[in-house]
């Protein structure tokens, strides 16, 4: 007995074609889905496994960047490869890596000193100018 929720069995035509035409666009390519089971199968078996259009734009276009880059090799978007499914899993997850922390909130402002200690903090800077003011001479 399947696990997979029955909503996620039901891919029609349309959902193949537009997966296939997203992926020729974002591409350049012009492989043809007519008389290609093998190609159908593939994407039938990408939306069943809950893969979304946005998720197939998402892992292309950062292949595109790592291609450029030099560290992918152009075969990685080649369509047998991009839709081997666990792959096209860890690609999704990489590409969605955060490479640098996120941006540390700036700490609280420090308490206001009363006057009188302002005061007093800025002769101390004064007298500390001063005498590297003589030193200098």
């Amino acid at each position: 007995m399947s696990t997979t929720p029955p909503s996620a069995l039901r891919v029609d035509a349309l959902a193949i074609g537009q997966a296939h035409q997203l992926y020729c666009q974002l591409t350049g390519q012009t492989l043809r889905l007519t008389f290609a089971y093998d190609r159908e199968r593939m994407w039938c078996e990408f939306l069943r496994a809950g893969f979304t259009l946005q998720d197939l734009r998402a892992v292309v276009t950062y292949l595109q960047r790592e291609i450029r880059q030099g560290r992918r090799n152009v075969g990685a978007l080649k369509l047998s490869n991009l839709l081997q499914l666990d792959r096209f899993e860890e690609d999704l997850q990489i590409s969605r890596v955060r490479l640098r922390p996120a941006p540390l909130q700036p700490p609280p402002p420090a308490p206001a000193l009363p006057p009188r200690a302002q005061e007093q903090g800025r002769q101390r800077a004064l007298q500390c100018l001063r005498q590297i003011k003589d030193a200098l001479r």
